[in-house]
């Protein structure tokens, strides 16, 4: 019995994990793009295939009661609590591949290993194909997650999308009644950890010259929708002297936006989406600009520190030029700090296959940031071209996903271990 996935191995599923990333490529609402959401045809067709590959790797396999595909492989002793895999099968519109699917494929990938060698560990695994991250049906995000941490607001159901079919509807459709929601949240003993692969989506380890990082936090994350109000007047007879331009004081503010985050913390990021002028006419002084504000970073407090500097600001402007301003805050999310010792486990397994480790934050959004909710998660980065994603260009190479797969089996079984350690060191003293 091996120990470690040998490199062939590793390059074998590897090159396994790339071509069902293409396979479910395919699963697709629009031809020629990849757009596959929540509760839609395509997510059960998507469900069932990775069904299919769960149940090849040795799993037992079902779909809970909010969409979520999951597969458990046991441990060496019966109900004995799981470490948590997965990632999401759902996409944005026009999506890339491997946002989401790839993060799944290769957790099934180190169970197909442990099976092969016909290993049972301490705890048992079990993977999670997640429904719905990236909230594209509906617009509201981490449906699967916060399905299995028992987190859905109750006005979800009633949540409609673009046609107007509520979420109860849209689940009625595929067989999965709203009722039941809840009956998809799992004990708190269930799991002792949550383990992540998922592509970088940023271009950090590629201008590093290294296929694996480690994420030290998921960004929080505040968005506003902005505005300042002047006056709207004639572009050709109001002196340049008399004039309350919404607009100029927008884009004072957005170069002081910018120059400030630069100067605050390397790892805050700021950024002025939408931007809209009214009443946007060629020879009108604009009398109002609505614009939005989207701030992030991996810490709460410098985040916190960071906006209150941009508001306080934007109100100085607006006073010296005669307008107001006003910011409303509609979306708000803290920081999630990876645990500690799991995100050990991934340094250490990155270290041994590439030679170093680099910790990074994540400046996207993740189902772990829902499960963070309840079990201690980390995070293991693949790169990804250009630090390209939610886009048909996302590309990972088969070599990266190969050497991702060793660090990533080699933590769960690290993970795995240390577990069975205390279990034999707490029954000892019992």
């Amino acid at each position: 019995m091996q120990n470690k996935m040998s490199v062939l191995q590793a390059q074998q599923a590897g090159e396994r994990a790339m071509a069902r990333c293409d396979s479910l490529a395919m699963i697709s609402e629009t031809e020629g793009q990849l757009t596959r959401v929540y509760l839609s045809a395509e997510h059960l067709r998507a469900n069932h295939l990775t069904g299919q590959w769960m149940k090849e790797a040795g799993m037992n396999v079902w779909q809970d009661e909010v969409g979520n595909i999951c597969g458990r492989y046991e441990a060496q002793t019966p109900d004995a609590p799981a470490i948590l895999l997965g990632s999401h099968l759902d996409s944005v519109r026009n999506a890339g591949k491997y946002d989401g699917p790839l993060g799944v494929l290769t957790a099934i990938e180190t169970v197909s290993w442990l099976n092969a060698q016909q290993i049972r560990l301490p705890v048992a695994i079990e993977i999670i194909g997640f429904a719905d991250e990236e909230g594209t049906r509906f617009g509201i995000t981490l449906l699967g997650s916060k399905g299995i941490t028992g987190r859905w607001p109750a006005c979800w159901p009633a949540q409609p999308d673009g046609e107007g079919v509520t979420v109860a509807q849209a689940m009625q459709s595929v067989g999965l009644q709203a009722e039941n929601i809840a009956r998809a949240a799992r004990r708190r003993d269930a799991f002792i950890a949550y383990l992540e692969l998922h592509i970088e989506q940023g271009p950090c380890l590629e201008q590093a010259g290294l296929a694996l990082g480690v994420v030290t936090a998921i960004n929080g994350a505040r968005r506003l929708n902005c505005s300042f109000t002047g006056m709207a007047g004639h572009a050709g007879t109001v002196p340049m002297t008399h004039r309350k331009d919404a607009l100029a004081a927008a884009a004072e503010w957005m170069v002081f936006i910018e120059k400030a985050t630069c100067e605050a913390d390397p790892l805050l990021v700021a950024t002025v989406g939408t931007l809209t002028c009214e009443p946007g006419a060629v020879n009108v002084i604009p009398g109002e600009v609505r614009l939005s504000l989207d701030i992030r970073g991996p810490e709460d407090d410098p985040l916190a520190k960071l906006l209150a500097t941009l508001l306080q600001e934007a109100d100085q402007i607006a006073a010296r030029r005669g307008l107001s301003f006003r910011a409303e805050e509609y979306y708000g999310i803290q920081a999630t700090t990876c645990d500690p010792a799991l995100r050990n486990a991934f340094s250490e397994a990155v270290t041994e296959v590439q030679g170093q480790s680099l910790l990074l934050p994540s400046g996207a959004g993740h189902d772990a940031i829902a499960i963070a909710e309840c079990w201690p998660v980390a995070m293991l980065f693949v790169r990804c071209a250009g630090g390209i994603s939610h886009h048909p260009a996302e590309s990972v190479t088969t070599a990266d996903v190969s050497l991702a797969i060793q660090a990533y089996l080699q933590a769960i079984i690290k993970v795995a271990e240390s577990a069975g350690s205390v279990n034999s060191r707490n029954a000892e003293n019992v």
